[in-house]
């Protein structure tokens, strides 16, 4: 079967063949998730390099657990689900090395950031970003509270339905409602009624950095690319 064949596949049909390893189920798969995973990833943790890990390991973990997808919501809505909870553990793990940090005397956390400090890198969103305008949109977003942020991003960006949001946050739907209207409310005052079409240029993932995250999932499953 050519790549094409597999565009018009069912989500039960595709994760079908992504348990047979099919390297082209796989690849449909990521790439028409891509995006709105690291969304979502970055939703939570707001930091570009930390989305990708996560929304990668969330792959992982969902191709290895495909049994377990009963096709009663979408497939995309099942990984954004688990994309969230890898993205919540990810940030608690933080907050507790941060707090216990907190506890250590100046010369244990100097050792700490020397040993462990990532080397800088410059930031694939940044140099996505076209005008100071998008920076500025972006920057408003990350400092939504969390519990309006990921609700923010879901339904405003990634155009998710309330159910669909609701089922990926692990919310009621009146709650989903609740926090984009209070959302909504704090960035009204800075931003224009029709925001979906300036947010998507503000959190991208495409291109390389699409291509590079299939790419990492078929090598991690050992499918030949």
């Amino acid at each position: 079967m050519q790549a094409r064949d597999y565009e018009n596949m069912s989500d039960a049909e595709l994760v079908e063949r992504a348990i047979r390893r099919e390297r082209f189920a796989v690849e449909t798969i990521t790439t028409r998730n891509n995006q709105r995973l690291f969304r979502a990833a970055w939703s939570v943790l707001r930091n570009h390099a930390d989305a990708e890990e996560v929304v990668q390991e969330a792959y992982l973990k969902a191709f290895l657990s495909f049994e377990t997808f009963s096709a009663q919501s979408s497939l995309s809505t099942w990984l954004t689900r688990i994309v969230i909870n890898t993205a919540l553990d990810r940030r608690r793990v933080e907050n507790r090395r941060k707090t216990d940090l907190l506890h250590q005397d100046v010369a244990m956390l100097d050792e700490y950031r020397a040993r462990f400090a990532r080397p800088p890198k410059s930031s694939p969103e940044m140099e996505l970003l076209r005008s100071e305008l998008s920076r500025l949109l972006k920057d408003l977003i990350a400092r939504l509270p969390d519990e309006f942020r990921s609700v923010f991003v879901l339904r405003e960006i990634e155009g998710m339905s309330v159910r669909e949001t609701a089922e990926a946050l692990d919310l009621k739907e009146a709650t989903v409602k609740s926090r984009l209207s209070r959302a909504r409310a704090q960035l009204r005052t800075m931003l224009e009624p029709d925001v979906r079409s300036i947010f998507a240029e503000t959190i991208q993932f495409a291109g390389a950095d699409c291509e590079a995250m299939t790419a990492h999932v078929l090598s991690k499953l050992s499918i030949d690319h």
